[in-house]
């Protein structure tokens, strides 16, 4: 399982000190005019320049435009690099993402939404359709166990689904996850006109399947803020008689300005009374005497009197008393969601997250005219879902933080929908879409980068340049069995200095006959230049094959689950040595290679270095404590004396000490002499990169 990573950033997250190579970049004003039409601007050249980058900072750029020195630095010059990426684009069979990203995000994912082929045989799906219904259960039940494995405590996972599926899905979650925590399952509108594919009805509806993860977490979908002024009545006929104190001060509407009312009286009004149980005393339209009153009251004494504290009583026009409330109120959403809200027929752009009925749901018609809005092009996707749809329905859990995931995300909605509320309220939701089709790259991708520039598009342009947001998101191929199957390449096993029965081969992969019985399923020479593995990878939607760079260094991030703080880039050093005299053995017996002067990085030396900086997440119990971790990973000269003193060197010009340092643990590529020390009873500071990159792969490999 390899991958193939790059990163997009919106110029205003890039150091002003890269601008020249930016404008210089061809390729990349070529995409930005296909994207964003930037040709039409006022101030646009070619080459562009520096300003123009200046006064158009929301561009978006993409680091597969640029040369991997270039890339390197670029990805190096942003700090909590992990922290600062707001999304991830996986291209990926679904299940083998989930299990490689699950120790990175595992129960930081607020929302799950998938939209899963729906079975029919007719949707178009790349994923195999019209399976019989187990066989399609035991496809989603894996995914689905596998990805609610991902939540928070508080998330919830939603599944969007058809008539056809509807209720074998619905016993699958309820069996699965029980009752409780199956709590939904909502009705949306999809058409404004019926499908009659089936011949005797006209289908109008999808339905949206709702889990929570722990139901005592998570505190359910809200439909409504309700965020003006409104009173409420402190009385309701239907709650028990009790006696209420009340403090002098509270304000009156009562017409007379002054007024008493002696105990014992009643005031009364429809089927509810009030009984006085001391005098009711207003002065200059303000209760003057502590208040004793029986009625059937709504609220407790505390509450009352808290309310008072805060001046939200008064006296009516009738002698009751109301409660002013300001604060925002959090109205349940209902199971139904219409095409067509409140404010009647509006177009697939009118929402707000505060109030979800008000302009409707958005339906199959809405989610098409986006796309050509978007892209430019009729139809480029099938089936896509409105991002109106997925704006409200995100937004109803009411989480502002962590990932939101979909690991069937087709044309990209969820994360246009995420986008859609970080440019609403300015929060830091993430998300993770995956995919495995021509979409990815076709339709997915364009479409992210786009909403990130604008929220509004014509024909394929944009219309509100000046609503772009800052933002960062990786691209990540995954390799797939057809990649495996193009690059098992046979070598010649006597380059190895081998020699077998006769003429032997060795494939690219190192296969052996038996597959775990084999040293590794990984060529350690791969190893010795992390920056020079490259697979030969099918375009899209051609027949056609490009060499790629594969990211080992990602790739292991990934395996081990590390969280990404600092990445250095690439650095090349130079060294000269020489022997002198041990001193620790006797005279003329042995020499030592030492360093011959101190350690110089140059542009071209014959040894690099790449540190990057985090921490992995543990979990024993139910606590989660956080391993600092450092990884160096260098271009090995196969001179391992020279090699490795090159890497004492590296480590002392960082300050850097096995025995004293900041790192819980250290992993480094190739044999090396650094000193160990033994963390735990199986465990050791310092670790091998090739044996633990082997072991995380095995991992993943044996959850698929």
């Amino acid at each position: 399982m390899w991958l193939i990573r790059n990163t997009a950033f919106t110029l205003d997250r890039i150091p002003e000190e890269f601008y020249p190579e930016i404008a210089a970049n061809e390729a990349q004003r070529e995409e930005w005019v296909r994207l964003f039409s930037i040709d039409e601007l006022e101030a646009y050249s070619v080459p562009l320049t520096v300003d123009f980058l200046k006064a158009n900072d929301k561009l978006v750029l993409d680091t597969q435009f640029f040369e991997e020195g270039v890339k390197s630095r670029l990805v190096a010059s942003i700090e909590n690099f992990d922290e600062q990426c707001d999304g991830i684009l996986i291209r990926s069979e679904n299940f083998q993402a989930i299990k490689l990203i699950e120790k990175n995000v595992s129960k930081q994912v607020s929302n799950i939404f998938i939209d899963p082929p729906y079975n029919t045989g007719d949707d178009g799906f790349l994923y195999k359709d019209n399976y019989p219904s187990s066989t399609w259960l035991c496809l989603l039940d894996e995914r689905i166990s596998a990805g609610v494995n991902t939540l928070a405590d508080s998330g919830v996972f939603f599944a969007s689904i058809g008539d056809e599926e509807q209720d074998h899905l619905s016993t699958l979650l309820r069996h699965r996850f029980g009752k409780n925590s199956f709590f939904a399952t909502l009705i949306w509108e999809k058409k404004k006109k019926g499908s009659f594919l089936s011949g005797q009805i006209a289908r109008m509806k999808d339905y949206i399947l709702c889990v929570s993860k722990n139901p005592y977490k998570f505190n359910g979908l809200i439909g409504e803020i309700a965020s003006d002024v409104e009173t409420y009545p402190c009385v309701n006929a239907s709650n028990p008689r009790e006696v209420r104190r009340i403090p002098p001060g509270m304000s009156s509407k009562f017409r007379e300005r002054n007024f008493t009312k002696k105990s014992g009286e009643v005031i009364s009004a429809g089927n509810m009374n009030l009984v006085l149980i001391s005098d009711l005393i207003i002065k200059d339209g303000i209760l003057a005497e502590e208040l004793i009153i029986e009625g059937n009251w709504r609220y407790s004494q505390d509450s009352m009197d808290a309310y008072a504290k805060k001046q939200e009583l008064y006296i009516t026009q009738d002698l009751y008393l109301r409660r002013i409330v300001s604060e925002p109120r959090y109205k349940r959403m209902k199971d139904l969601l219409p095409r067509l809200g409140n404010e009647g027929e509006s177009n697939f752009r009118a929402y707000d997250i505060n109030d979800l009925s008000k302009y409707g749901w958005g339906t199959n018609e809405d989610a098409n005219e986006e796309l050509h809005q978007i892209l430019g092009e009729q139809y480029a996707a099938t089936y896509p879902k409105p991002s109106k749809l997925l704006t409200l329905l995100l937004a109803a859990s009411r989480h502002s933080q962590g990932y939101w995931f979909d690991y069937f995300a087709g044309s990209g909605t969820t994360g246009h929908a995420v986008i859609n509320l970080n440019r609403e309220d300015n929060n830091n939701r993430k998300y993770i879409l995956v995919d495995i089709g021509d979409y990815f790259d076709t339709v997915m991708k364009p479409r992210i980068t786009k909403v990130i520039y604008s929220r509004g598009w014509k024909n394929g342009k944009p219309t509100a340049r000046d609503t772009g947001i800052s933002h960062c998101f990786k691209t990540i191929r995954l390799e797939t069995y057809e990649d495996t199957h193009n690059n098992l390449l046979l070598k010649d096993i006597t380059a190895h200095g081998e020699t077998q029965f006769g003429r032997d081969y060795m494939l690219h992969y190192w296969l052996n006959f038996e597959t775990k019985g084999s040293p590794s399923l990984l060529n350690i020479e791969w190893f010795a230049d992390p920056t020079a593995y490259k697979l030969n990878v099918k375009k899209p939607g051609t027949d056609e094959y490009a060499e790629k760079a594969v990211d080992l260094v990602e790739t292991f991030n990934w395996l081990i689950g590390l969280h990404v703080e600092h990445l250095d880039h690439w650095r090349s050093y130079a060294a000269s040595f020489k022997r002198e005299p041990d001193p620790e053995l006797p005279e003329d017996t042995s020499t030592r290679l030492i360093l011959d002067g101190s350690l110089k990085e140059t542009d071209d030396g014959a040894w690099r270095f790449r540190k990057i900086e985090g921490y992995t997440l543990h979990t024993p119990g139910d606590q989660s404590v956080r391993e600092r971790t450092l990884a160096i990973w260098r271009k090995l000269t196969g001179d391992l004396e020279k090699d490795n003193l090159m890497l004492d060197e590296w480590f002392k010009k960082y300050r850097l000490s096995t025995q004293d340092t900041e790192f819980d643990v250290i992993y480094v590529n190739g044999s090396n002499n650094l000193p160990n020390l033994r963390q735990a009873e199986e465990t050791w500071k310092v670790r091998l990169i090739e044996e633990y990159f082997h072991q995380a792969m095995w991992d993943v490999e044996d959850a698929l």
